[in-house]
């Protein structure tokens, strides 16, 4: 397995040490009195965004995190030592949610962000922190405070610019692999691409993320086909690049099959800039006529492509990077 997109951990702190109950003893010296220190501090757990990493597969083998314990005070006023913090490294893009799901309690979205989940315990006082005008010889300590525990939900959401969707075999992985560095698994069979795959589009000093999604199918909203946690992926998207297999006879049906699970799903997904590519007009003579027939349908510009035989690509990435450049301008 290769990809992981969410999973359920446990974090602990660390607890606090406790302070100390010493008292002076040297030789020569009338009057000790008090000298127990206080105890350390209890280990953070923190997470952290990794720009190398792009899944939650690490945590398929360690779902348990646990700090260690600050050390307790000791005499002649020594305070224990604080525990190490415990760092936890996640994929740009995860969000963290309480054990329910109904709260967001952090998205790590910038790089080398932290967030500290759970917080190790404050370390307690020595009796030396207790001694007054009126209590020359305190016996009393605090313990360390105790750790905060609690089950979260990592759940990986792919930061990309443009997120390539469509039907099962219309041409996404082969189109990826063609204008990107990328090596995704192409086949000619349905759901040859399980996860999500990422690549990275140049054009002369111009660079942008595209996410080649898994094939989305009709209640793909519902959990059918590969399901919709991978529609996830594609909230974070400036773009979409639609792609339609101009072969099928029912093209323009399709076509709005995708765009109605994109509306069921939600999350503003049907409001985000999309650009419509027909794919393999290689193997089809009548893609002028079909172009035009998709155009009226959509009111968008169409692009026919056919990745094989590197047609169109150059227009895409072109358009693709205008359509991005725009969308930038908007966000300044």
């Amino acid at each position: 397995m290769k990809f992981l997109d969410q999973v359920k951990v446990h974090v602990a702190s660390g607890k606090g040490g406790n302070g100390c109950v010493s008292f002076r003893r040297e030789k020569y010296v009338e009057y000790g009195g008090p000298d127990g220190g206080n105890g350390g501090k209890g280990s953070d757990i923190i997470f952290e965004t990794n720009k190398n990493l792009n899944t939650l597969i690490d945590f398929r083998y360690q779902q348990h995190f646990k700090g260690k314990n600050g050390e307790a005070g000791k005499g002649q006023n020594k305070t224990g030592s604080n525990a190490k913090n415990i760092i936890i490294k996640i994929p740009k893009g995860t969000q963290i949610l309480t054990e329910d799901k109904s709260v967001i309690l952090s998205d790590m979205t910038e790089d080398n962000q932290k967030f500290t989940i759970v917080k190790g315990g404050k370390g307690g006082l020595g009796n030396s922190h207790f001694k007054s005008s009126t209590n020359r010889a305190p016996r009393q300590h605090t313990k360390g405070q105790d750790s905060e525990k609690m089950w979260v939900w990592l759940s990986l959401k792919l930061i990309a610019d443009v997120g390539i969707i469509g039907l099962p075999n219309a041409g996404k992985s082969t189109l990826l692999s063609k204008i990107s560095s990328a090596h995704p698994k192409i086949a000619n069979y349905p759901f040859t691409t399980l996860y999500p795959v990422l690549g990275v589009v140049r054009d002369d000093d111009y660079e942008f993320v595209v996410a080649d999604i898994p094939g989305l199918i009709e209640g793909a909203h519902e959990g059918k086909g590969l399901g919709d946690k991978f529609l996830a992926h594609i909230e974070r998207c400036k773009i979409l690049l639609h792609l339609v297999d101009s072969g099928e006879e029912k093209y323009i049906n399709n076509y709005d099959a995708i765009r109605l699970e994109l509306k069921k799903y939600g999350n503003n997904l049907l409001n985000k800039k999309e650009i419509v590519a027909l794919s393999k007009v290689d193997n089809n003579d009548n893609f002028i006529k079909l172009k035009e027939e998709m155009k009226r349908h959509t009111k968008n510009k169409i692009i026919t492509i056919s990745s094989n035989n590197n047609i169109g690509l150059d227009e895409l990435i072109r358009e693709t990077k205008r359509e991005l450049m725009n969308e930038t301008n908007k966000s300044i």
